[in-house]
């Protein structure tokens, strides 16, 4: 199909049809053809009467789109994304109050059995200790729910998403103890916390590392970009494509 000097493909067509049955596939080709045309109508009549600023906008922007893909492609070839631990530690130490909690954070295990399971003091008495080969026995024998955290960080958010309890109850328990226990009407929830920082603590360095190596490689793109531009500016002038006029 040919308009205005634009043509529409039947392969593009094809693409949009594929696996659909005769009738589907007729009416998706007829609307799509009939959007096609409106604009490419649209974008001819708008090209007729078209200003000066209009085109120097689009060049602008057609500009920056390539500026754009060619700069994003200098970073992903040519930057180091290595980041040493001695750099994350000085922007840690250098910004203190940027890496405070603004919600607790815990590890450690969160079991979820029935409410008539059996041993549940002595389930207690195995997380307090953290007795794991029990407590994994115990979990797989009696237990509807059994999460070991003790690797990585659970925030609040994640916690209430996991087990009855509201945010401030989580938060004031949170500051006070280890062990907190809620119940519903099937479910016994036990979480045991090893370690915690709680709202409004410094964040610990490797919760706050992703933050600081974001921080750290925008520094950096923004330095290595500007150095690219300087190097293609510099080069240009010896070169002597650019001409300065009186």
């Amino acid at each position: 199909m040919e308009l205005n000097g634009h043509y529409l493909y039947r392969f593009t067509l094809d693409s949009l049809t594929l696996g659909l049955p005769s009738e589907d596939s007729l009416r998706v080709a007829q609307q799509y053809i009939r959007q096609w045309a409106q604009d490419i109508l649209l974008y001819d009549h708008a090209m007729a009467r078209t200003n000066p600023q209009i085109e120097q906008m689009a060049d602008d922007y057609r500009r920056s789109l390539y500026a754009q893909a060619y700069e994003e492609r200098l970073v992903d070839r040519r930057m180091s994304k290595t980041v040493l631990d001695t750099a994350v530690q000085a922007i840690y130490d250098e910004m203190p109050d940027r890496f405070k909690l603004s919600e607790s954070i815990m590890q450690g295990m969160l079991v979820v059995v029935p409410t008539d399971a059996p041993n549940v003091p002595r389930l207690r008495q195995w997380m307090a200790s953290q007795d794991l080969d029990k407590i994994e026995k115990y979990a797989y024998q009696s237990a509807n729910g059994y999460e070991l955290f003790t690797d990585r960080w659970l925030t609040t958010t994640d916690i209430i998403r996991k087990m009855p309890i509201d945010r401030a109850e989580l938060e004031q328990k949170l500051r006070y103890n280890n062990h907190i226990e809620q119940a519903d009407s099937a479910h016994l929830y036990l979480l045991q916390i090893t370690t915690k920082h709680v709202r409004g603590e410094a964040m610990p360095i490797d919760y706050a590392r992703p933050e600081i190596e974001k921080i750290i490689l925008n520094a950096r793109q923004v330095d290595f970009l500007r150095k690219e531009r300087e190097r293609l500016y510099n080069e240009a002038i010896q070169q002597q494509k650019i001409h300065f006029y009186e």
